[in-house]
């Protein structure tokens, strides 16, 4: 058992919840369309969780091994930070997870589309090899895209249009513009969640020259990026309703907006390292709050 306990800390099971947010939206409009299937919906879960997974062994992997996991760092002690697991182990368990990955991708893929729709699956075979490769990449090699300020847009490609429209069509076999705003915001809600990671690993991060967008920006207009990515999702969200409306059930996913607004409270009044750190459990549950509720008042 305490052999487990390092790993379980790894991946790092609190992440999840927003991982699996788009794949919530995507299912319930499926739903909504009349095209929704049970085993798809489990098995775009399972990729998703195995990716999520992989990326948190990843990042722990590649900022501890370049020294970007120290003392000066705020956030939880990492796994190979603090000696419970080496970085070869670490090496060899983002090698099994890769496999898992593998295999829950060629089983989605193949429930989804069958034996026909040769063109889809060979999309989202691609597909899944870029989700693996940015999930390994965000901080491990030379040319980690984390260290180059370019976590933010994958962030907003792969949790948010990926997630969202990807999974959908996963069931419906076709593009759907209802999907797309609920795909933007829940990007924008995610990269939120990157960013206050990022600010408050801003004096640790450029210290290890770890270049986020936060570091090129500086805490004070950080912050005002920040609360620009909150309020323009959560008026993407209220636009959305409007434009999508057909019944009252449709606005319930403004109870979200009440822990938001809190939150976009304490982000203006944030100063210390310690503020931002506190938020980081808030947004992550707000955004899959408001992805559960967006998708049960299309369904209900």
């Amino acid at each position: 058992m305490n052999n487990i306990k390092p790993w379980l800390s790894a991946f790092r099971l609190r992440t999840l919840p927003l991982s699996i947010s788009g794949i919530i939206i995507g299912g319930c409009f499926a739903a909504y369309n009349g095209v929704f299937d049970q085993l798809v919906f489990a098995l775009a879960i399972l990729v998703t969780v195995a990716l999520q997974i992989l990326s948190n062994l990843a990042n722990d992997y590649g900022d501890g091994v370049k020294g970007t996991d120290n003392e000066n760092r705020l956030g939880p002690m990492r796994a190979i930070q603090s000696g419970q697991i080496t970085p070869d182990q670490m090496l060899e368990g983002l090698k099994i997870n890769v496999l898992i990955v593998i295999f829950l991708t060629i089983m989605l893929i193949y429930f989804a589309f069958g034996h026909g729709y040769f063109l889809y699956t060979l999309f989202f075979f691609v597909l899944g090899g870029f989700s693996v490769y940015a999930a390994l990449k965000y901080t491990m090699g030379e040319s980690a895209y984390g260290y180059r300020g370019l976590g933010d847009l994958f962030v907003f490609v792969f949790f948010g249009l990926v997630s969202v429209v990807g999974s959908y069509f996963l069931f419906a076999k076709q593009l759907d513009h209802i999907v797309m705003l609920p795909a933007i915001v829940v990007g924008l809600l995610s990269v939120g969640v990157l960013n206050l990671n990022n600010i408050r690993d801003i004096e640790s991060d450029t210290l290890s020259n770890k270049i986020t967008m936060a570091v090129k920006l500086g805490k004070s207009k950080a912050k005002t990026y920040h609360l620009f990515l909150i309020i323009a999702a959560m008026m993407l969200g209220l636009l959305f309703s409007i434009l999508y409306y057909t019944s009252l059930w449709n606005f319930i996913f403004l109870i979200s907006y009440i822990p938001l607004s809190i939150h976009i409270y304490r982000i203006i009044k944030a100063e210390l390292a310690s503020d931002f750190d506190a938020q980081l459990k808030i947004l992550a549950l707000s955004t899959f709050l408001f992805s559960l509720l967006l998708g049960i008042g299309y369904i209900v």
